[in-house]
């Protein structure tokens, strides 16, 4: 059965980020950056979001406890290659095309997080997938990929350890700074979950090259290692340092190492999020153990929603997106409202709850004025900075007040426009009893959030002038194709 969304927010009241706190943070060593995503958990996963979730996550919901929690979080699309170019560029992805198998998709002088924070002084690093292409990746015969060009090192990271994409994207091979770790010689078969909801679910994988030594299921544990061994090294310099951490789970394929197994009511997925819990505890235990957690600001998020079908929710009695409409790709919010946890100690006020909008392209701006950067334009960004709500607890008056998620999904506070229909193909080709195909002819779709943030009564029809309000601030945009 479905899970009440979390109903009592803590207000927070509104004020200007002072001049002395300025002052406060200029006059201290600039924060360590610790940003780490998950990969299509969703807003339900995490007890700190659903009291009632099925998933243990002590770790989370701990930092969670530290620290503040953004309710109306999202990626700027509801799948995996546009989240991460938000966030990376400050850019709404819907400037420019995802075509990432044939290029990197992030320009040669574009500006992203790693040059703003390399410039004032940071060393950074990016550990986990990549999914932004690359210049020269040869799909035709993968097995000669050795040198790869125009990925993180070129974008303003000075080191790379990851993977080019999804664990169930061939070919699977390392990448350390430009080079192919072990070249893609061999071959895996497809891999598929007999007990699994969808053929997209469970442990899939599709088959293709891989490198000879390569484990889907040691992949979690080679990227913990490569970031506790990055934090332990930096934390020996007197700069600050970037890292971004972002995970290959719990995407698929779901393979919970034996341990986590059945630590969970959720299946292998949520014995998969249950691993990824603790992979974020043994990062924050390293942050403790080298003495540098005071002076570290700390997020956790998603990517995106979750895939997880009515079905999964009927199995486990889990629903990953608490009660939210649709699930990834899907343009409802299921699809691209996430979880959001900053900590920071002694600046981010502990066990609070925000209601601010927030977008992952507002990285950009937020990051800049923490570092005090001075030749950062606001108006050359789809950014806003929300340093002041997430250091204030005082702090109600909404930064951000509109929000473009992919192409065809508008917000202008609380009113929601979905030009076409919400439905998205995984629910489409992958849940033929979905409760939403129904909706699959839609021609458009408006909805309050403020009273409705399931989704459930469209306006669209009975209010057209909202309508033509919403798509008059969308075009006012530049976006419109």
């Amino acid at each position: 059965m479905r899970k009440p969304i979390i109903t009592s927010f803590c207000l927070i009241v509104f004020c200007l980020f002072s001049a002395c706190e300025k002052r406060e943070i200029e006059e201290k060593k600039l924060p360590n950056i610790v940003f780490i995503m998950a990969d299509d958990l969703g807003y339900g996963d995490l007890g700190s979001y659903n009291a009632d979730s099925k998933i243990p996550t002590p770790n989370i919901d701990t930092l969670a406890a530290r620290g503040m929690m953004f309710l109306d979080a999202h990626s700027p699309d509801a799948w995996c290659t546009p989240s991460r170019y938000g966030l990376m560029t400050g850019t709404y992805p819907a400037r420019t095309k995802m075509d990432w198998r044939d290029r990197s998709i992030i320009g040669n002088n574009q500006e992203t997080l790693a040059t703003l924070l390399k410039r004032n002084g940071y060393n950074t690093a990016i550990v986990g997938k990549w999914h932004l292409g690359f210049d020269n990746f040869n799909w035709e015969n993968p097995r000669n990929i050795q040198i790869l060009a125009g990925g993180p090192t070129q974008k303003g990271f000075d080191y790379f350890f990851g993977m080019h994409a999804s664990l169930d994207i061939p070919p699977y091979f390392f990448i350390e700074n430009g080079q192919v770790v072990e070249k893609a010689t061999a071959v895996v078969e497809d891999n598929y979950s007999e007990e699994a909801t969808s053929t997209i679910s469970g442990a899939f994988w599709r088959g293709g090259a891989a490198a000879p030594s390569f484990k889907h299921n040691q992949v979690l544990d080679k990227f913990e290692s490569k970031a506790v061994e990055y934090i332990e090294e930096q934390s020996k310099s007197e700069s600050p340092f970037f890292l971004y951490f972002p995970l290959t789970a719990p995407h698929t394929p779901w393979l919970p190492k034996e341990d986590f197994i059945g630590k969970s009511e959720a299946g292998e997925y949520g014995d998969f999020v249950v691993q990824v819990d603790q992979l974020v505890g043994n990062i924050l235990a390293t942050l403790k153990r080298k003495k540098i957690t005071e002076n570290t600001l700390v997020i956790f998020t998603s990517d995106n929603g979750p895939v997880w079908f009515e079905r999964d929710i009927e199995k486990f009695d889990h629903d990953s997106k608490l009660g939210l409409k649709g699930m990834k790709i899907d343009r409802w919010e299921g699809g691209s409202r996430v979880p959001f946890i900053v900590s920071w100690s002694g600046h981010v006020p502990k066990g609070i709850q925000s209601n601010q909008l927030l977008c992952f392209t507002d990285m950009m701006a937020t990051f800049a004025y923490l570092v005090g950067d001075t030749t950062f334009d606001k108006n050359a960004y789809d950014s806003y900075n929300l340093l002041p709500a997430m250091l204030n607890e005082n702090f109600i008056e909404p930064i951000r007040k509109e929000l473009l998620v992919g192409n065809k999904v508008y917000r202008q506070g609380d009113l929601k426009l979905i030009e076409g229909s919400g439905l998205g193909g995984l629910s489409k080709s992958f849940d033929p009893d979905s409760i939403y195909l129904s909706e699959e002819d839609n021609q458009g779709e408006l909805y309050d959030l403020s009273t409705d943030v399931y989704e459930e009564n469209n306006l669209y029809l009975s209010r057209p002038e909202l309508v033509n309000q919403l798509r008059l601030g969308k075009k006012e945009l530049s976006i419109d194709k």
